[in-house]
């Protein structure tokens, strides 16, 4: 269940990506270790707020949600909603506390090792890159051994269509492709927490439902899907729907 109040892929190789066959925790380094436990608790947000100089981009935000959840969050461009991911993944200044269960996200680094990802809006791909190396780059430099990289990069490539077009420069892509790769490189990371800024924007009907189904995927596998949106079908097929207006989230169903 999924709480907010006004300011309060699965791989076929494995049953839980983040396991071994014996049930032991995979771990990876980021410089230190990459812990990849599962969080003991939900990711709340309380009384988040960012700030850009006198501009107020989320206001006083709460919110309370849980493993195996699909959150959309929707609102009209401006609105906030991916200063509210970013917020949530540690990478913009904002009061307030995020906690994922009874760990305070206090930075970015921090974040990532606490299994929160992020697929970002406009994709950010290395354009000098190809779509292979974009996936599995992110992958060495958290330590998956070289091998373990390669097979996510390419099995999260094909969950996405693109197996075709793994040695692909990014620059060589559509928006739409450019898009899937970087839904396949957050899918490859098999994070706790997922954020999704606006992952289906350039897609087709086809390819939008082949994203939706494998974030849907992601949350039956364990994971919190945090999606914002534009798109009132998407928004839909969520469990729960929260709405930012000029940074106050309130929730809608």
């Amino acid at each position: 269940m999924t709480e907010a109040t006004d300011p309060p892929m699965t791989d076929p190789e494995a049953t839980d990506p983040r396991t071994t066959d014996s049930g032991e925790a995979r771990t990876g380094r980021t410089g230190g270790a990459h812990a990849t436990a599962k969080p003991d608790g939900p990711l709340v947000l309380d009384g988040v707020t960012v700030r850009y100089g006198t501009e107020v981009a989320v206001d006083g935000a709460a919110l309370t949600a849980h493993a195996g959840d699909v959150v959309a969050v929707t609102g009209h461009s401006g609105a906030g909603k991916s200063s509210l991911l970013w917020a949530i993944a540690g990478a913009v200044p904002a009061s307030g506390q995020v906690r994922l269960g009874s760990t305070r996200v206090s930075g970015r680094a921090q974040a990532a090792e606490l299994g929160i990802e992020v697929i970002p809006q406009g994709s950010a791909l290395a354009v000098l890159l190809n779509a292979f190396e974009n996936v599995a780059l992110p992958l060495l430099a958290r330590g998956i051994p070289a091998a373990e990289a390669e097979r996510r990069a390419r099995h999260a490539l094909a969950s996405v269509g693109l197996e075709e077009s793994a040695s692909h420069l990014a620059e060589e892509l559509s928006g739409g492709q450019q898009q899937r790769v970087a839904v396949a490189r957050g899918l490859a990371l098999r994070p706790w927490v997922l954020l999704a800024d606006e992952p289906t924007s350039e897609l087709d009907h086809d390819n939008r439902e082949r994203v939706l189904a494998l974030l849907r995927a992601e949350a039956d596998r364990g994971a919190l899907v945090v999606m914002a949106t534009h798109d009132p079908e998407a928004a839909a097929a969520a469990d729960a729907e929260l709405h930012l207006d000029d940074g106050q989230l309130t929730r809608v169903r």
